[in-house]
């Protein structure tokens, strides 16, 4: 196990966390530093921390999230759909899914990554069963086996646990790096978190 590690707090319905995905993974292996992959529950953190649902937030930050939403997409050079119209629906199935992944010890970031390309780029509805069926076999995972592992109460109980982690540790937003204790919120502090590892 490498000294560095970064807790990774996230949910499947985070147009941020997918447009910070393929940077992240780049720089953790850059600095040799292990993921811990950690999908939460917003709907349970935002109470806690004065976070809003996006349909209850005013509606000047809803257009200035859309604004940030397609500079970044231009920036970045990543297909992303500004309006699909399975988003949002509720993440637990998938993000269930992605923890059976890292419980199987398969490759759980990959799994993310293309959940996250369903919802944002493909226009897929991720609370589907049957949809995150076919993103398991489009990926080479054996669909039956890994929904299995899934409905496993296991599954359910490290969902319900990160949460209360992330909620203890004064998380309010998705994504969140957290490096020795340090919160880096939102894709846009991905530099700060690269320095951070870069100097430990």
């Amino acid at each position: 196990m490498t000294a560095k590690t970064i807790d990774y707090y996230f949910t499947p319905m985070s147009p941020w966390a997918y447009l910070g995905h393929e940077r992240f993974v780049a720089i953790a292996k850059r600095h040799n530093a292990h993921i811990e992959v950690k999908p939460v529950d917003y709907g349970r953190v935002f109470p806690v921390s004065g976070g809003l649902p996006l349909a209850q937030r005013p509606k000047q930050r809803q257009a200035y999230r859309l604004m940030e939403l397609k500079r970044w997409r231009e920036f970045l050079g990543v297909p992303l759909n500004l309006a699909p119209k399975h988003a949002p629906v509720p993440p637990e199935l998938a993000a269930r899914l992605i923890i059976a992944a890292d419980m199987k010890e398969l490759n759980a970031m990959a799994l993310s990554l293309a959940i996250h390309r369903a919802a944002w780029v493909e226009d897929r509805n991720i609370s589907d069963p049957e949809t995150l069926k076919a993103i398991c076999a489009e990926n080479g995972r054996k669909p039956d086996f890994l929904w299995e592992a899934e409905q496993n109460e296991e599954t359910k109980r490290r969902y319900d646990a990160y949460t209360q982690e992330a909620i203890d540790r004064q998380v309010f937003g998705a994504p969140t790096y957290v490096y020795k204790d340090e919160l880096f919120w939102g894709q846009d502090r991905l530099d700060f978190l690269d320095r951070a590892l870069a100097k430990s």
